[in-house]
């Protein structure tokens, strides 16, 4: 049912305060955390920790594409700077990963204010080809610059002590870390979509005229949750750095920009949960048959 029916009002107005979890979701975010808990003891850490680093990164992206309703062909430019400046902290500068992960984080965020207060002038294509110019320059920029290795990336990137204390160097320890990272930023995804904010962005994306009309400031919005995006992208792609050790051209790639919608689509846009069902089909079918999906190929670390 849309958010304008019964009381002929976008569910912005509607919506006072942040609205409960459902048994429902709450049931699936149980199940969730249950699994990856439990399947480390049976399953690859590392391959498990891929699937969580691309459901992070496929959740940030439909926040901004199902419920901001707004086309991104640029993302690869904040989950592959994120990762070249994480991977640069952990190896020249000797940072802990938790100071790593904020910086990539932190540059996604500034990197995402630069290229969403210019693309949130156009809409439809012109603002998917606007992020999609922006984020060949990133990948060119990454293909030039010194500290970025150019096609040989940043190799044996390590992964430090947790806080100065806890080794990450197992793969066992640093699932943990990646555990919590992810499940912090899939919370704060849903606290976004079922807050007045997110009511907001649904309404402008349902009627972006009628909510105009009442007076709300649209391109604020779409640049929140763009900046929003973008960061919890970069935190995806600095996470993935520290877990293969690795940050390349690959993840600044356009194919990768791609293959993030794809995940997106295949899980359903418009839902909490499809992202994480179609990031886990994607990077399953990379892992297990490569060669049955060129197409996907690029996302292999």
């Amino acid at each position: 049912m849309s958010d304008h029916t019964m009381t002929g009002r976008p569910a912005a107005q509607r919506a006072t305060r942040p609205l409960a979890i459902p048994p429902l979701h709450l049931a699936i975010f149980a199940g969730l955390l249950a699994f990856f808990a439990v399947a480390p003891f049976f399953l690859y850490p590392v391959f498990l920790m891929k699937v969580m680093c691309f459901v992070l990164f496929a959740c940030a992206f439909n926040l901004l594409l199902g419920y901001g309703g707004l086309l991104s062909f640029g993302h690869a430019a904040f989950f592959g700077s994120a990762s070249y400046v994480s991977a640069h902290a952990a190896k020249v500068w000797g940072l802990s990963p938790e100071l790593c992960v904020l910086m990539g984080s932190g540059t996604a965020a500034l990197l995402g204010l630069v290229i969403g207060s210019l693309a949130i002038r156009r809409q439809g294509i012109y603002f998917a080809m606007v992020t999609l110019a922006f984020a060949q320059m990133v990948y060119f920029i990454s293909l030039q610059a010194p500290f970025t290795g150019g096609e040989d990336g940043i190799q044996a990137v390590p992964r430090n002590r947790l806080f100065g204390i806890i080794n990450l160097s197992s793969d066992m320890a640093l699932y943990g870390f990646v555990f919590v990272i992810v499940f912090a930023g899939l919370f704060l995804i849903y606290r976004v979509i079922h807050s007045p904010f997110g009511q907001v962005l649904k309404a402008i994306r349902e009627n972006e005229a009628r909510s105009v009309s009442l007076g709300y400031q649209v391109n604020r919005y779409k640049l929140a949750v763009f900046v929003i995006s973008a960061t919890l992208a970069g935190t995806a792609g600095a996470t993935k750095a520290l877990v293969f050790q690795l940050a390349s051209l690959t993840d600044v790639h356009w194919a990768m920009s791609g293959e993030v919608v794809l995940m997106a689509l295949l899980g359903g846009m418009h839902t909490v949960f499809g992202p994480i069902v179609g990031a886990a089909i994607i990077v399953t079918m990379q892992t297990i048959s490569p060669a049955s999906a060129p197409g996907l190929q690029c996302c292999r670390a």
